[in-house]
């Protein structure tokens, strides 16, 4: 399977969602929708990501304590059906000082079995996908910090791509809700399912070099602050109780 590799900045702010659909309002004016929004869902779409971690929650942590250099697991599709049809993605997302990258390769519907307790299917898994640095840094990481599929997120994006010259993405992620589960496709009641920073919208902004004059503008106009926020992160202390982190 082909490796697909992203590096680039990425920015983020926490807006209500008053004020998101102000800044979106002037972000349509210099950006396009990327080319996989669903009109019926008001040119968005679903992400869903399943968030590997283990017992002593090292992920969580590396996040919180702001360490530099630091990289997690997560398997994600864009789709709240479970269907054959769907695409799944193995994804590897780190951090390099104020760089963050993120390599995927695609995986298998018959496969996420295999992903989902690789420990019992490594031949298996190696096999199907070989020399697959994506497959392998996780099939070691598992091993080694004895990681397991354990926080669920999910939510709704509208995406916004630069209209031309360098790379410039802003997403605006809604509806944010996560639980705790070990697969893509939990069986549970939706009363499982929480809310995640109800009322506001997370904006992503993401770039290669620098960000476009214009939206400096919208920065200053509005006095946007950046923060560090991670929706896994965020996943885990509304399903988790603090004081077990």
């Amino acid at each position: 399977m082909k490796i697909q590799s992203f590096s680039r900045y990425e920015f983020k702010y926490i807006l209500t969602n008053q004020l998101a659909k102000k800044i979106e309002s002037e972000v349509s004016y210099f950006m396009k929708y990327d080319g996989y929004v669903d009109p019926e869902m008001g040119n968005r779409y679903i992400v869903r990501s399943l968030y590997f971690e283990n017992d002593s929650f090292v992920n969580f942590n590396e996040k919180v304590d702001g360490i530099k250099k630091r990289k997690k697991f997560r398997l994600r599709t864009y789709s709240r059906a479970k269907s054959k049809d769907s695409s799944f993605f193995l994804e590897e997302k780190g951090r390099v000082n104020e760089r963050t990258y993120k390599n995927r390769t695609s995986i298998k519907h018959s496969d996420l079995a295999g992903i989902f307790s690789i420990k019992n299917h490594i031949k298996d898994i190696l096999i199907r996908y070989p020399d697959n640095d994506v497959i392998n840094g996780f099939i070691f990481d598992t091993i080694r910090k004895s990681l397991k599929p354990m926080i669920l997120i999910d939510y709704k994006r509208r995406p916004y791509i630069n209209n031309n010259g360098l790379l410039f993405r802003a997403t605006f992620d809604s509806d944010i809700k996560s639980c705790l589960s070990n697969s893509l496709y939990p069986e549970i009641h939706n009363k499982s399912w929480k809310e995640c920073r109800a009322g506001y919208t997370v904006l992503e902004i993401k770039f290669e070099r620098s960000i476009p004059p214009w939206f400096h503008r919208i920065i200053q106009c509005y006095n946007l602050r950046r923060i560090s926020i991670s929706k896994m992160v965020v996943g885990m202390e509304t399903c988790c109780p603090i004081e077990d982190i």
